[in-house]
C-alpha cells in the first residue's frame, strides 16, 4: 500500500488533493471554520470512497496549524467507515455497525487496524468499540478531534465516534504507543471527591488536589497548566500506566483531559530523555518491520507544545520520516486499543 498526504495552508482542497487518485480511504484535517464545506467536496470529488475527518492539526514532514489536509491509503487496502452515533449517551446502540463493518472487511488481527476520531466521551467509547473488535482481536488507534464534530463519508456528526477498518493486502499491520514519562519518587495518591462528567480531581489522599499538586513541585496556581508538560498524573492499569493531563484549576480542584474515578490509584509523573525514547521506539519498528509501507501517528497536542517548547518538533518528524512514508494528525487524547490517554504518542505501521 502507499500512503499519500497533502496539504493547503490556505484551505484550499482541491490544492490538497492534488495528485491524488484512486484513493481506497480517506481522511480528512481541516479548520473549524471549512470543515462542513471541506466534507462535502470531498465527497464530490471522491464519491464513494470511504473517508473519516476531525478538526484538527495535521503533519507529515511540518505541522500544518491551519488550513486543510488530507491522508490518503492507496493501492491494496480494503477500508470500511462508519460512525458511531450518540456516544455521550449509548454508544452501544450502534455496535452492530461496527460488528457489520469487521465482517465486511473480513479484518484480522496480523492486517487489519481500526483508526477512529472521536467527538469525546472517548473512554466509554473505546470500551464499547473494544467489545466488537476483541472478536477478532483488531488492534484500535486514534484520538480527539476539535469542535465535537467528526465527519464520515461526506456527513458530518456531532456527539459521535467516525472509524475506519483498514485491511492491509500488502502486509502485516502493528500498533505502538509511545510513553515519555516515568514515575516521579514514590508518590501514590487515591483519588476521591471526582466529577465523572466534568474530569475533576478533588481530593488526593484526603487532601485537596490543587495543594498536593504545588507542594510536591513547588509551583504557582498559574504554572500548574503549564507544568503538566512535565508532570502529569499517571492511571495504574496493570503494567501500563495511563497518562492524565491537568486542564486546568477549579478552586482547590484540578480538572484533568481524561475522567478520574474515586478510588483510581494514581502516580506522579515526570519527563523521560524524550529523545532516546522516540529513538527507542523508531528502533523497535525497525526491528519488527523489514519493509514499512506507511506508517500512521497521533501525537498529543501536550506532547506537540511540549517539542515545539524544545526546538524539537522539526526533528522528531524526520526521525520519524527516515521509517518511511508518516503522516498523521496532533489529538486533543490518544487512543490505543480500549485506551484513553493524555501526552502520548499512538501509531498503525503499515508492511
Amino acid at each position: 500500500m502507499r500512503q499519500f498526504f497533502g496539504t493547503s495552508r490556505h484551505g484550499n482542497l482541491k490544492e490538497a488533493v492534488q495528485g491524488l487518485s484512486h484513493p481506497q480511504f480517506i481522511m480528512l484535517f481541516s479548520n473549524d471554520g471549512q470543515f462542513g464545506v471541506h466534507v462535502k467536496e470531498l465527497e464530490a470529488l471522491y464519491p464513494g470512497v470511504p473517508s473519516i475527518g476531525c478538526i484538527g492539526m495535521s503533519y507529515d514532514i511540518a505541522v500544518v496549524e491551519k488550513g486543510v489536509s488530507v491522508i490518503a491509503f492507496q493501492d491494496g487496502v480494503t477500508a470500511a467507515a462508519n460512525v458511531l452515533e450518540q456516544v455521550s449517551v449509548m454508544p452501544v446502540r450502534y455496535i452492530r455497525r461496527l460488528e457489520e463493518d469487521i465482517r465486511r472487511v473480513d479484518g484480522t488481527q496480523k492486517d487489519t487496524v481500526c483508526i477512529d476520531l472521536c467527538s469525546g466521551n472517548d473512554a466509554c467509547v473505546l470500551t464499547t468499540m473494544h467489545t466488537a473488535l476483541k472478536q477478532r482481536n483488531i488492534s484500535l488507534v486514534g484520538g480527539t478531534g476539535d469542535a465535537g464534530k467528526v465527519s464520515a463519508n461526506g456527513r458530518v456528526y456531532e456527539d459521535a465516534v467516525a472509524y475506519a477498518l483498514v485491511k492491509n493486502h500488502g502486509g502485516r499491520v502493528k500498533t505502538y504507543k509511545e510513553n515519555i514519562y516515568h514515575q516521579m519518587g514514590d508518590h501514590r495518591f487515591i483519588a476521591s471527591g471526582t466529577d465523572k462528567a466534568k474530569y475533576i480531581l478533588g481530593y488526593l489522599n484526603g487532601q485537596p488536589a490543587r495543594q498536593v499538586y504545588q507542594n510536591i513541585l513547588h509551583v504557582s496556581e498559574q504554572q500548574i497548566s503549564t507544568q503538566t508538560f512535565k508532570n502529569p498524573f499517571g492511571k495504574l492499569n496493570g503494567d501500563d500506566v495511563c497518562i492524565i493531563s491537568i486542564k486546568e484549576v477549579c478552586g482547590s480542584a484540578l480538572a484533568c483531559f481524561r475522567q478520574v474515578n474515586d478510588s483510581d490509584v494514581l502516580v506522579l509523573l515526570e519527563l523521560g530523555d524524550y529523545r532516546a525514547i522516540v529513538k527507542n521506539t523508531i528502533s523497535t519498528i525497525r526491528k519488527d518491520f523489514s519493509r514499512v509501507s506507511a506508517v500512521f501517528s497521533v501525537n498529543c497536542l501536550f506532547r506537540y507544545k511540549l517539542f515545539s517548547e524544545h526546538h524539537y518538533m522539526d526533528e522528531y518528524l524526520k526521525e520519524m520520516r527516515a521509517l518511511g512514508s508518516h503522516a498523521g494528525f496532533v489529538g486533543y487524547g490518544e487512543h490505543y486499543n480500549n485506551r484513553f490517554v493524555n501526552q502520548s504518542m499512538t501509531c498503525v505501521v503499515f508492511e
